[in-house]
C-alpha cells in the first residue's frame, strides 16, 4: 500500500491490484475516517476526498493504515436485475474463446452475481467484475466505431454495459432496456460502485 497526498484535500491509495482496491472499499465505505467525504475505486487505486475544514491527509492516512481489510471482502450498495436479449454480435466468439459455446456464455453469465468495482470510461460506465474466471477474454482485434447505447460486453475479466453510442474495442454479447445513464435520474449513474448486479435473460 502506497499513500499520496493529491490536489491538498485528497489521499491517493495505490494498492497491489483489484481485489485490494475492492477489500479496502469496502472496509472504508463501511466506517469511513473522520473527514472522508468521498471514496472513488479505480483499478489499482482508492481516491479519499476530504474536508479539509474536519481533517487532513496525514491524518487519513494514518487511519487508513491501521484498517485490515478482509480477503475477498467486496462492498454491497445493494442489488439490481438487468434483463439481457443475449444475441450480440460477439457472442460466437466468446463462446469459442470460454470453450463454453454460446449457450454456455449465457448460462454462465447469468448464473453469478457482478459486482460494479469502478466506474469511468464514459458517464454511467461501470466496470463490473464476477468470480468466473472463464469470463476473462481479450478486447477485439479491431475495435468498433460505433457500439449502439445499452449493449453488454465483455473485455478482460470485466463485463459492462455502454451508456451511450460510442467507439469500443469490448466484445458484444447482448443488449438491454436497462439505462445506465439518465440525467433525469437523481443520481444519473445506474451502475456505481458496490452495486451487485445479477443478468437476467430477457424472454
Amino acid at each position: 500500500m502506497r499513500l499520496l497526498p493529491c490536489a491538498g484535500s485528497g489521499l491517493l491509495v495505490e494498492l497491489d491490484d483489484l481485489d485490494a482496491v475492492l477489500a479496502l472499499y469496502a472496509e472504508l465505505v463501511e466506517d469511513p475516517p473522520e473527514g472522508v467525504v468521498d471514496l472513488v475505486p479505480a483499478a489499482r487505486t482508492l481516491l479519499l476526498r476530504i474536508d479539509p475544514a474536519r481533517t487532513d491527509p496525514t491524518q487519513v492516512a494514518r487511519a487508513v493504515r491501521a484498517v485490515e481489510p478482509r480477503s475477498g471482502h467486496r462492498p454491497d450498495a445493494g442489488r439490481l436485475e438487468v434483463p439481457v436479449t443475449y444475441d450480440g454480435e460477439d457472442l460466437a466468439e466468446v463462446g469459442r474463446l470460454t470453450g463454453l459455446g454460446e449457450r454456455g456464455v449465457i448460462e454462465a453469465h447469468t448464473a453469478q452475481e457482478w459486482t460494479v468495482a469502478f466506474c469511468g470510461f464514459a458517464p454511467g460506465f461501470g466496470y463490473l467484475v464476477g468470480t468466473d474466471d472463464r469470463f476473462t477474454v481479450p478486447r477485439r482485434a479491431d475495435p468498433r466505431t460505433r457500439v449502439p447505447a445499452r449493449s453488454v460486453a465483455l473485455a478482460g475479466e470485466f463485463t459492462g454495459v455502454y451508456p451511450r453510442e460510442s467507439p469500443g474495442g469490448w466484445q458484444l454479447i447482448g443488449r438491454t432496456s436497462v439505462d445506465p445513464w439518465d440525467l433525469q435520474r437523481d443520481p444519473p449513474a445506474l451502475l456505481v460502485p458496490g452495486l451487485r448486479v445479477t443478468f437476467v435473460e430477457a424472454s
